[in-house]
């Protein structure tokens, strides 16, 4: 899908053709077909890498330069329709007239940008609005994370009460989700530091990227922000491995515990049977002419696996 847009002087969006693309105009493109990166990649002179680099799942984060035009490539968080969390690459490309932003899916970052919010960014400022992309995010990192520990403490309840393989896997899909987003944000923090030091050099004085004191003061919100969100991150992770970990030790513990209470049952039920096994034998023994045997066998075998199950009880086997 290919969608071209540019800020009007009244801060409305206008929606424009390939033909009609204009400087400062906005390129919006989510899984773009061959056809579409070929038309954008004439017209607007760039090398067709730029645009299909952003469409690569393993891509991480980074800067690239190349004949006059910059390629920004960030991770950015996801949910899926299940609930899980994932990370996808976004770039976003700088040629001297105009903006691209490349990803292979549908988000809701790029998707915040819109004719509703378009009083809040100017896509012929690129520089502004790039930092305003980064900015939001970070802010999705952070609102997911809140979601994933609400889940994390559903889960850790759940577990309480019965430990089942499908919590314990649900557990394990949010440590993987996790990982993706410490993964990401640490490869996003090493390039909002590289941008910093282009806004510092450059402090507006040309270059394809131009910022102003304002754009510096976002672009350190940005990495505080991002920073904010790994130190979060890193706090999940450590409390649900320790979680983790938790429960392993109580499923080790509560099967020791079945183990001892079928040990000692098998013991107690094992007395009965050697009582039967003695007098079962075919020579003489006591009580063997006695009416009452039976009922005194009986009534023995009963008192010593009492006396057995006493025992055990005593030494915690119950």
């Amino acid at each position: 899908m290919l969608e071209i847009f540019k800020t009007q002087d009244d801060k409305t969006l206008k929606t424009l053709s390939l033909n009609d693309a204009e400087s400062g105009s906005w390129f919006n493109m989510i899984n773009p077909s061959l056809e579409e990166i070929q038309k954008v990649s004439i017209v607007l002179d760039l090398d067709e890498s730029f645009l299909k680099n952003s469409l690569d799942a393993d891509e991480t984060s980074r800067i690239e330069y190349e004949d006059g035009n910059l390629l920004v490539i960030t991770n950015i968080p996801f949910m899926d329709e299940e609930g899980n969390f994932d990370t996808l690459p976004l770039g976003i490309i700088f040629t001297p007239e105009s903006m691209i932003t490349v990803s292979s899916m549908e988000n809701k970052i790029i998707n915040s940008f819109s004719s509703e919010t378009s009083m809040y960014f100017d896509t012929r400022n690129k520089t502004n609005f790039m930092l305003n992309i980064l900015f939001r995010a970070a802010k999705f990192y952070l609102r997911y994370l809140n979601i994933i520990n609400k889940h994390s403490e559903r889960i850790e309840d759940s577990l309480k009460k019965t430990t089942s393989n499908k919590a314990l896997f649900q557990l394990m899909e949010v440590q993987k989700s996790l990982v993706y987003f410490t993964t990401a944000l640490k490869d996003n923090q090493v390039v909002l530091q590289k941008i910093l030091r282009i806004a510092n050099a450059s402090k507006g004085q040309g270059g394809i990227l131009k910022f102003t004191e304002d754009d510096i003061d976002l672009l350190e919100d940005v990495i505080i922000e991002n920073k904010q969100a790994v130190e979060m991150v890193e706090m999940h992770r450590t409390i649900l491995e320790s979680m983790m970990d938790g429960f392993a030790s109580i499923i080790s513990n509560n099967v020791n515990v079945i183990m001892k209470f079928l040990a000692a049952i098998t013991i107690i039920l094992s007395i009965p049977t050697m009582f039967g096994t003695f007098w079962g034998m075919n020579v003489s023994v006591p009580f063997g002419q006695n009416p009452w045997g039976f009922m005194i066998i009986i009534i023995l075998s009963m008192i010593a696996a009492a006396a057995a199950a006493i025992f055990f009880n005593k030494k915690g086997m119950f």
